[in-house]
């Protein structure tokens, strides 16, 4: 990547000064140990990243047909107010025909009064063919099959929400990631500037014989240490833009290189500015909401199956009755047709109508204590993340304070044991006390930057971030 140029053209020789020859020719030995071509650079920032992932991760993609999926099947119920038509037949063959007792005595007086004969009734084959219209006239179940669509509507489009809301945070998190690499290799640029000139400075004494080799030896350590810290800098940073790169989508990522706007990253504006959270804008929170109100129209539902429904239901066709199988047979055929209004009343399903209310109402109320819950506990860590960004902020003033006297100190000693003034190991010792400086330094801040962004994740506020 492009970092390699930027660093050995532009940060080293800010930060070496007079002493940019020698120290340049160690930094730059280190990258170019890394055969990474230089690649022109594309200034990215925060909202363009998270609106690139939005745009280009396929998972987030694929996600966005849900919503439009769910719709489709709203739009099908809406079929069930539409008639229903179907073309029925059957043929049948009647091995037994039915027998029925009629009472002869009444209408033939030659037989006693209660004299019976046994008649059969039927053909052996029967068919009927004809057509069937339903007209669904008062039918509360698919109202409330309707609304519970709707909102699942809602819920597909909460969950892509999410979705898209836990990517945001991973990208901000790795856009920062970025930013304090940058600035640890800043820190380490400079690191590695200064422990190259008191070990030029002790080298010199030691080649005079006037220094113990133990304490070149330190020098060398905190030399090396500085040196390694900054390859590793450099490490993680490519790292971490790769991971930016795949995050936002890009394609032919070992081709293209991005610097991110350092401007946004202003420790002095982090605080909160007495914003109140708001819950409702994170879409979990959206979801467990949905859910709860799912469950309570599942019982109106649930109430609607035992409401009784109204139809139109009509028939016009034909049937056939024949002794012998003949399907076509003349003058077998008689016309058939009805039209009349069907009402029914269920009364038993074979289900538990009372505890399968008292089941949603409790997975209703399942969920409002959950939101409850979650609604406390964001609250607890919004808060804790504002106290913790305000004391790790003042921190960070401290350590700021501590490491710019402690460099003043070294450069002191520097100049100190160049006139023989100060001892080798009171320099060395000072090296590594600005590197623990360093490093406490550098972990303070991204603490501090981890929970400014947990606070506007748990708050509700992430979404100011691309919108």
């Amino acid at each position: 990547m492009s970092v390699k140029y930027f660093l050995c053209s532009k940060n080293i020789r800010r930060h070496l000064g007079n002493s940019f020859k020698g120290c340049a020719i160690v930094i730059c030995s280190l990258l170019v140990q890394m055969p990474v071509p230089a690649i022109a650079q594309k200034k990215l920032t925060l909202t363009e990243a998270i609106n690139n992932a939005f745009l280009n991760r396929k998972n987030i993609q694929a996600g966005k047909s849900n919503p439009a999926i769910q719709k489709l099947e709203t739009e099908m119920l809406y079929k069930k107010y539409w008639p229903q038509i179907s073309i029925e037949y059957n043929y049948l063959y009647n091995p037994i025909l039915q027998t029925s007792i009629l009472p002869i005595g009444i209408f033939n007086p030659s037989y006693p009064l209660d004299a019976t004969k046994s008649i059969q009734f039927g053909t052996k084959w029967s068919q009927t063919a004809g057509i069937t219209v339903i007209q669904p006239l008062l039918d509360q179940s698919i109202r409330r099959q309707i609304n519970e669509a709707k909102l699942q509507e809602q819920m597909a489009a909460a969950t892509q929400a999410q979705s898209e809301y836990e990517l945001a945070y991973t990208v901000a998190k790795t856009y920062l990631e970025i930013s304090l690499q940058q600035a640890k290799i800043e820190s380490a640029i400079a690191d590695t500037a200064r422990t190259f000139i008191s070990y030029n400075l002790l080298k010199n004494k030691y080649d005079e014989k006037r220094l113990l080799k133990s304490d070149l030896n330190k020098s060398i350590i905190n030399h090396n240490n500085t040196r390694q810290l900054f390859s590793d800098a450099i490490a993680d940073l490519i790292a971490d833009k790769v991971y930016l790169l795949f995050l936002t989508g890009q394609a032919n990522i070992e081709k293209v290189d991005i610097t991110i706007d350092t401007g946004f990253f202003n420790i002095h504006k982090i605080l909160p500015a007495n914003t109140n959270p708001d819950f409702e804008l994170i879409p979990e929170f959206q979801q467990l909401e949905l859910e709860g109100q799912l469950k309570s129209m599942q019982a109106k539902s649930e109430k609607a199956k035992y409401l009784p429904t109204l139809s139109f239901k009509g028939f016009i066709g034909a049937n056939q009755y024949t002794n012998n199988f003949d399907p076509v047979a003349a003058n077998s055929w008689f016309g058939l047709s009805y039209v009349g209004i069907y009402v029914k009343m269920p009364l038993l399903f074979g289900d538990d109508k009372k505890r399968k209310l008292q089941q949603l109402q409790l997975q209703a109320s399942q969920y409002n204590l959950q939101k409850e819950d979650m609604t406390a506990q964001h609250s607890e860590d919004a808060v804790t993340a504002e106290l913790n960004m305000e004391q790790i902020v003042g921190q960070l003033k401290t350590q700021e304070e501590n490491m710019l006297l402690t460099n003043e100190s070294i450069a002191i000693m520097q100049a100190r044991v160049l006139e023989g003034q100060e001892s080798a190991s009171n320099l060395n010792l000072e090296e590594a006390n600005l590197q623990q400086l360093k490093s406490l330094y550098e972990t303070t801040k991204r603490q501090l930057w981890l929970h400014w962004l947990d606070f506007q994740n748990v708050s509700g506020r992430l979404g100011l971030l691309w919108k």
